[in-house]
């Protein structure tokens, strides 16, 4: 069915993204928001909003009841649940449709199978996708977690089935270590999640971690080619480019082959994310899970490719067929994101949300600033640090960066700490400009620039 309004059941930079993108298809928009925010930027630019609660997000963003009645009272016909909150919620999306809307993402069906990261692993495994070494699907008792640790060894990481952000994860030097972090990891998993199975994998100790973008209509799937997510703090992505710097052309073409048969044994729908980590020493890489649901990271993409993604997911959630061959689809240049988010980096990153008193949004040629910062607007403490995400692109990865430096220095936003300041002294690091990076890269260097990150702080960013 072809949409005529659609309800964003999300905040933030994301929001204000989709009713871009859906304006841009002459489709009318319904912004849900907390009473916390009231001021956002995305609901005055929304053509309807709806109060749908408190600030605590179980009793607004995640409350779905109230999210389908804002959608009723106002006659939207379909709902898109951004990233986060409700995104990867086989439930919701099973009630949105029960209701009679168009659920703008994958099936409640395909969230259950790729949503939950010991079920997705073997329907990789099935699909011919190589895994890491680790447990066939969840573990059910120890006597089972003792047995696959003996027969993979250590170190291994204990991981979540469910949700995602990095939470839920351990990794265990020695089968001592490892019964207690099996413990820590599932109670965290339940408390973050309300599910508290495990899975565990071997670990890769200079991994990658390499993603792929998929686009399917539920018949045939693409891909947009793939992004490096490997600059992490606390397995949480702060600095993501595309195409990856230093992946060999062969590993490239058999990454990206992988996803698109995956994303076609599912009979995926949308637009989705497969997740690999990438060995430089063996040259293999390895799956390890598929986020079902739009990329915090998804610029780099569109900057490289010059394909509008969040458009193509409610086309597609509208009833229409991929609009794009695999063939259409060409990357070029290079292009960077980063996350600045309320946070002080020189102070172990404690978030600090306030009134923006002056912004500045840097500009010129290939330059992006996806945000939901206006002058005057108080960031609410009671949601994600995110305040927004510089993307830049150029013709060379070098070009990207220098332009990036000069994106930063024009950024400017007063009246809170952000973490603009690590980006400028990480866009200088040699080992970033070389690409020599991986997942436990970035803390080693966190500690040692400690020092140089406090003398940088000034009174504000």
């Amino acid at each position: 069915m072809a949409i005529r309004k659609l309800l964003v059941a999300n905040r933030g930079e994301i929001a204000v993204r989709i009713i871009r993108a859906a304006r841009e298809l002459g489709i009318a928009t319904v912004q849900v928001y907390s009473a916390a925010d009231k001021d956002m930027l995305a609901v005055k630019m929304a053509d309807e909003a709806v109060n749908i609660g408190p600030p605590h997000a179980a009793k607004s963003y995640l409350n779905i009841e109230a999210i389908l009645k804002a959608a009723a009272d106002t006659g939207a016909d379909a709902i898109h649940p951004g990233y986060g909150f409700l995104a990867e919620n086989a439930g919701f999306a099973d009630a949105v449709e029960a209701a009679g809307l168009v659920f703008v993402g994958p099936t409640g069906d395909q969230i259950r199978t790729m949503g939950d990261k010991a079920m997705a692993r073997m329907a990789a495994i099935a699909a011919g996708v190589p895994c890491v070494p680790g447990s066939d699907g969840r573990i059910d008792s120890p006597e089972e977690a003792r047995a696959v640790a003996a027969r993979i060894g250590f170190p291994l990481m204990i991981k979540a089935a469910a949700g995602g952000g990095g939470r839920g994860i351990r990794i265990a030097a020695d089968p001592e270590e490892f019964e207690t972090l099996m413990a820590q990891a599932s109670a965290e998993a339940k408390a973050a999640f309300g599910d508290g199975g495990l899975y565990v994998e071997k670990v890769i100790e200079r991994a990658r971690h390499i993603e792929v973008q998929v686009l399917a209509d539920g018949e045939d799937a693409i891909h947009c080619y793939e992004r490096e997510c490997s600059l992490q703090r606390r397995r949480q992505k702060v600095w993501e480019e595309a195409p990856a710097a230093t992946l060999p052309a062969s590993v490239r073409e058999r990454l990206c082959a992988s996803a698109v048969a995956l994303a076609r044994a599912v009979k995926y729908r949308g637009a989705g994310t497969i997740e690999y980590l990438y060995d430089d020493a063996s040259g293999e890489f390895y799956f390890i899970e598929m986020n079902t649901r739009i990329q915090v990271e998804h610029p780099v993409t569109e900057m490289i490719t010059g394909i509008d993604l969040v458009r193509e997911m409610i086309r597609i959630a509208g009833g229409a067929r991929l609009a794009y061959r695999q063939s259409d689809v060409v990357a070029k240049g290079a292009a960077i994101e980063v996350r600045i988010n309320a946070e002080d980096p020189a102070k172990s990153f404690q978030p600090g949300p306030g009134m923006i008193t002056a912004l500045t949004v840097p500009g010129g040629a290939g330059t992006r600033f996806d945000t939901m910062l206006y002058q005057g607007y108080t960031v609410p403490p009671f949601y994600d640090s995110l305040l927004g995400k510089l993307i830049v692109w150029d013709e060379t990865r070098h070009g990207a960066i220098e332009r990036l430096k000069r994106a930063l220095g024009e950024l400017e936003v007063k009246g809170l700490k952000t973490t603009k300041p690590l980006f400028a002294r990480l866009a200088d690091d040699p080992d970033v400009r070389a690409g020599n990076v991986h997942t436990r890269w970035l803390e080693p260097w966190l500690e040692h620039h400690q020092q140089e990150l406090q003398e940088q702080e000034g009174t504000g960013s």
